[in-house]
């Protein structure tokens, strides 16, 4: 009997052990996912997106600083660019309806922020993917831009 309990253990660590999600990072252009979604009507120009440390034109107002998003996408059948794109679209649409809620007109110091590790960039963004998934997570502060 006890061998058998032993044994059972083992194929269930060492099953869990082969099915851990692996987290492949990837770096894709933020202008490319920016484009598609304006052209498919998902975003919009009245809220601008500063990546990185592109500077905005003048600051009004600061609403929320540190704002996280954290998004997942099915990544089955999907290419590795087409699953982050789709995710990273799925962030920029939150972070648009979030900056729209609060009254701003743009987000600037977005960062990639996946499980907190930063990655800054002025043009591309970091997506992570396993077997399954997709998942893209920005972090930023809401503005109003001066007019």
């Amino acid at each position: 009997m006890g061998k058998i309990i032993v044994i059972f253990f083992s194929l269930v660590f060492l099953l869990t052990f082969n099915v851990q999600a692996r987290d492949t990072p990837h770096h894709f252009p933020v202008k490319n996912v920016i484009e598609m979604g304006i052209a498919q009507g998902k975003l919009s120009n009245d809220i601008l997106f500063f990546f990185g440390d592109q500077a905005p034109p003048a600051i009004e107002k600061t609403f929320s600083q540190g704002v996280v998003t954290n998004k997942k996408t099915n990544a089955s059948g999907k290419s590795e660019l087409e699953a982050c794109n789709w995710v990273m679209l799925s962030a920029l649409i939150q972070l648009q309806e979030r900056a729209r809620n609060e009254g701003g007109d743009a987000i600037v110091n977005i960062e990639s922020y996946f499980k907190k590790k930063v990655y800054r960039s002025n043009d591309q963004f970091e997506c992570y993917t396993g077997a399954i998934m997709a998942g893209v997570a920005l972090k930023g502060d809401i503005i109003k831009l001066k007019k």
